[in-house]
């Protein structure tokens, strides 16, 4: 199929004669759509995304191009934003730019040179940015891929916590439309990555609810602390720092909302973490009814984010199915539905740990040491279309 290889601009004004126009000067170079107002912009915006550049002019009833593209840097923080203004809008127009909510202006009436000229700059602009980002993305996961890894070779419980965490916590964006999903994930995947400091027995009575010593207590209050000098040197992880030196931290103090520090709301994905960690905590521990606990502890989690995430958990729990299945016909992709343990009892893989090729292979090459027990229980999560047929484990 043949792809357009204009880039998309979208064009807001209140008279359709200017868009009009607009469109009739550009639509050699560019994909044009029009709106005529800010809610129909929004609406485009949202509709027929995404876009590489808007333009908006700046008097407009109802909604301002300002509070247009303020707007629009909520719905499409990569769409490169352009007003358009008369000489008599100068100190708006700096005002928008030094805000932040725009890259250019250009005041009216715009040469066609001088606007095609514009609008080529905020492609390249464009193309930067977003290279930058999938870069970024893909490196940051790339390197953390390869921590958790090692995690998942040398300390299989932690692992296991992180990859059901970071399985909740990308449920709970999912349904809360977050955008900004990278450095939450990322943050998610190492939450456990400081408990490779614990002795084995320690993290054996941690992961199962044991209680700890008072030295045990003093060893794990350290944990947060060697975190943060793991991931110290690696760049462009200020979010992912900031996510995980506040999830630990109660949301409230009180049914009101209000901070037990008077500080500013903390960030999202440390809210959302924080209920994916207890959660699972309290799962592991054999919690019947981890929801009915957590919301007994006012003040400590966003009730918002909780309750979408228990109304996520009623709704999914026959999205999987789960089969009793023999080492050899385990594939990649599935996800352990139970510990799996040596003969002589030394835990190789934490249960929610998805089968990797490499974690087959080090659990092959321990059962032919050391043997472990088959068959093992193992979870698939079925397409939505497949699920009225779900033959499910006794």
């Amino acid at each position: 199929m043949y792809e357009d290889p204009r880039p998309r601009i979208l064009c807001v004004d209140d008279e359709p004669n200017v868009l009009d126009g607009l469109a009739r000067t550009l639509r050699t170079l560019f994909i044009v759509e029009t709106a005529v107002g800010g809610a129909p912009g929004l609406e485009t915006l949202q509709e027929k995304g995404p876009f590489v550049i808007v333009v908006s002019d700046l008097r407009m009833p109802r909604m301002t191009g300002i509070q247009f593209l303020s707007k629009a840097r909520e719905l499409a923080p990569d769409t490169i934003r352009v007003l358009l203004t008369g000489q008599g809008d100068m100190e708006s127009a700096i005002g928008a730019v030094n805000e932040g909510n725009v890259f250019r202006f250009l005041t009216k009436p715009c040469p066609t040179g001088m606007l095609v000229k514009s609008l080529m700059a905020c492609v390249e602009q464009h193309r930067l940015l977003t290279a930058e980002r999938v870069l970024l993305e893909q490196t940051l996961r790339g390197s953390v891929k390869a921590l958790t890894d090692i995690l998942a070779l040398t300390n299989p419980a932690a692992f296991g916590r992180a990859t059901r965490v970071r399985r909740s916590v990308l449920e709970i964006m999912d349904h809360c439309g977050v955008a900004e999903r990278w450095p939450i994930e990322v943050a998610a995947m190492l939450s456990q990555i400081g408990f490779v400091i614990l002795p084995p027995a320690t993290q054996e009575k941690l992961f199962s609810g044991k209680d700890l010593s008072d030295t045990e207590w003093e060893m794990l209050g350290r944990v947060p602390k060697v975190m943060e000098q793991l991931l110290a040197n690696i760049p462009r992880l200020d979010l992912v720092r900031q996510i995980l030196h506040s999830y630990s931290q109660n949301f409230a103090a009180d049914p009101a909302g209000r901070r037990q520090d008077g500080c500013e709301a903390l960030p999202w994905g440390a809210r959302a973490l924080k209920i994916a960690i207890d959660y699972d905590i309290l799962e592991s521990h054999h919690d019947e009814k981890p929801f009915a606990t957590m919301r007994a502890r006012t003040g400590w989690y966003d009730t918002a984010i909780l309750e979408a995430f228990a109304e996520l958990k009623r709704h999914g729990k026959q999205e999987a199915r789960v089969r009793e299945l023999m080492l050899n016909s385990i594939s990649p992709g599935m996800v352990f539905g139970q510990d799996v343990t040596s003969k002589r009892g030394l835990l190789l893989v934490s249960h929610g740990q998805e089968a990797t090729p490499s974690l087959l292979e080090r659990i092959r090459n321990f059962s032919l040491e050391l043997g472990i027990a088959e068959p093992i229980r193992m979870v698939e999560w079925v397409p939505a279309a497949e699920q009225a047929a779900i033959p499910v484990a006794n």
